[in-house]
């Protein structure tokens, strides 16, 4: 027998299961409509394959749960905090570290440290939790991604990028000293995780240093962008993972990091910058919101655990193997002409609810109606990615209305089977093949910050 191509398999092995509830179609129609048709309001029990999110989702190693075991739990100065703080200037480079229970408080002392009220902050694409923390702080978000990021079909290798005009005609228009910072997503969450290049990132620390403005990176995924970067981007083949993850974070002045997607934990995150001044205003602030500076909202054993997962996600192979299973299930619904963003995103195949749901206006939601019929279906749950995360305008209260309507299928590491895949891409084109027979949605609760966690629907 020959293969058209070498078969691979995943760099670890199989030691803890956890039994998963079958339930019937009849149960989930129910448990959909009590959720109010929104994915995240559903219970976990009721969830067979659950592509949701990948942070805090992963499955975590032998070694880092032996690292559970030595969790220094003072209240200050733990070792495990100096672990940590030692791994992220090797892997990462930067100077200072604090540590916060997860990414969105590392988010919200950012922007509170950093922004003035009334000034722009510049980004590649907004995310949620990000923009919002902005906002709170008296800033104004502004998209400075290029053009190509908007589009699911483009298949430009680096949709990620920063559009260098956008970003100087911003610059011209309010002038650097308007701008806090330009925040700087590796991968584009919001995109369909579209990565960066190097060439991109130091364009834009260039142009950005020029001016006097900071550049910060979301390096929640910045790993998986590097070894996009490995296997796209001239010069790069023949480096680590960790020395093209380092040279990329030297192109930036501080980064907000959740823990809970490259680092492999199931809680964590941290601020980190190369800034003494910026460093002692975060460092009084984590006291007030997250704990005191060496644990920052965590335990030591959590700490321990991110410390741990730092040295493991950043081998090369584990990399591969976590990309190279996102993009499994993405060939296998190429096969069945499934509309999705292209390329492949490297934690998440993306729908495209817009050609999915022709049928379906985008105002009344047909990427969380979408969600709701993929978990029907078959217990696969997934996330809306499109008008009701993108919120309102905060000045006009009108609904932003993306380009991209989006469901995300997000693939937690080390945690599902090829075989588990192959059940998703079958239940996806059974929903893709029964599309004319679906409804839209109307919202009936809409919360006033993050609508898309708790929102409520029903059907039109």
């Amino acid at each position: 027998m020959k293969f058209a191509t070498k078969p691979w398999a995943e760099p670890y092995k199989i030691k803890v299961v956890e039994p998963l509830k079958v339930t019937s179609a009849e149960d989930r129609k129910k448990y959909i409509q009590e959720a109010g048709y929104n994915t995240f309001l559903l219970r976990s029990e009721d969830v067979y394959i659950d592509l949701l999110t990948d942070s805090g989702t992963n499955a975590m190693s032998d070694y880092q749960w032996a690292g559970l075991m030595l969790g220094d739990e003072a209240y200050a100065g733990s070792k495990n905090f100096y672990n940590l703080e030692a791994n992220v200037k090797k892997y990462y480079g930067y100077k200072y570290l604090v540590p916060t229970h997860q990414g969105r408080g590392a988010e919200n002392m950012l922007s509170q440290c950093l922004i003035k009220k009334g000034q722009y902050v510049p980004g590649n694409m907004y995310f949620t939790t990000t923009r919002l923390h902005q906002e709170l702080a008296g800033g104004t978000f502004v998209d400075v991604i290029v053009d190509e990021a908007h589009d699911p079909q483009n298949q430009s290798a680096f949709k990620g990028n920063v559009c260098l005009q956008k970003f100087e005609d911003l610059i011209k228009k309010v002038g650097g000293e308007n701008i806090a910072y330009i925040t700087v997503g590796a991968t584009v969450n919001m995109a369909g995780g579209q990565p960066v290049s190097m060439e991109n990132i130091k364009a834009v620390n260039a142009m950005a240093h020029q001016h006097g403005i900071k550049v910060v990176l979301d390096a929640t995924r910045a790993m998986e962008n590097a070894y996009y970067i490995q296997q796209k981007e001239a010069g790069y083949a023949n480096k680590s993972i960790a020395e093209i993850l380092k040279e990329f974070a030297s192109y930036s002045d501080a980064a907000t990091m959740s823990g809970k997607k490259d680092l492999l934990v199931n809680i964590g995150g941290f601020v980190a910058v190369n800034d003494r001044e910026v460093f002692e205003e975060l460092r009084n602030m984590v006291v007030i919101y997250e704990g005191l500076h060496t644990y920052g909202g965590l335990a030591g054993r959590d700490m321990e655990a991110m410390a741990r997962g730092i040295e493991e996600a950043v081998r090369d192979e584990n990399i591969a193997a976590r990309v190279n299973q996102v993009a499994y299930l993405g060939n296998l619904l190429d096969e069945y002409n499934i509309p999705m963003v292209k390329p492949f995103g490297g934690h998440a195949i993306f729908l495209d609810a817009k050609r999915f749901y022709e049928h379906i206006p985008q105002s009344q939601y047909p990427a969380q109606a979408l969600a709701a019929n993929l978990y029907v279906n078959s217990g696969v749950r997934g996330m809306e990615r499109g008008i009701v995360s993108a919120g309102r305008n905060k000045e006009t209260g009108e609904e932003h209305m993306p380009n991209l309507e989006l469901v995300r299928l997000t693939m937690p590491r080390r945690v599902y089977t090829q075989a588990h895949l192959d059940l998703v891409a079958y239940s996806v084109a059974e929903v893709y093949e029964n599309r004319h027979s679906a409804k839209g949605l109307k919202m009936i609760y809409e919360p006033k910050y993050l609508r898309f966690f708790q929102a409520l629907f029903e059907t039109v």
